[in-house]
């Protein structure tokens, strides 16, 4: 199942605060990057020094308790939004539409 996984900052944190965590940070997403967790990684061009991932796990929870490695997760200091993603089968109905 692919995941998309939006990072939020939790409000009783700063970023000047995470900045010395950002280095560990990186290395944990590596390494769920290396273990065929996260798949893909964005930069947010509406919002600097953040990210979105794309996730590969048999389940949100499954995505949760790999991601929960992540040293800003495991301090609080992010909340992760995520959306679970599947085929968009609604293209067929173009198709049904023209057959009618």
């Amino acid at each position: 199942m692919k995941i998309l996984v939006i990072p939020k900052l939790n409000g009783a944190f700063q970023v000047e605060q995470l900045l010395p965590h950002a280095k560990a940070e990186i290395e944990g997403v590596w390494e769920l990057y290396v273990q065929g967790v996260v798949r893909e990684i964005y930069g947010r061009a509406d919002q600097p020094r953040s990210a979105v991932l794309m996730v590969e796990s048999e389940s949100v929870e499954a995505a949760k308790v790999a991601l929960s490695a992540l040293p800003l997760v495991r301090m609080g200091a992010l909340d992760l939004e995520m959306i679970p993603l599947g085929p968009f089968t609604n293209l067929a109905r173009l198709f049904e539409a023209g057959e009618q």
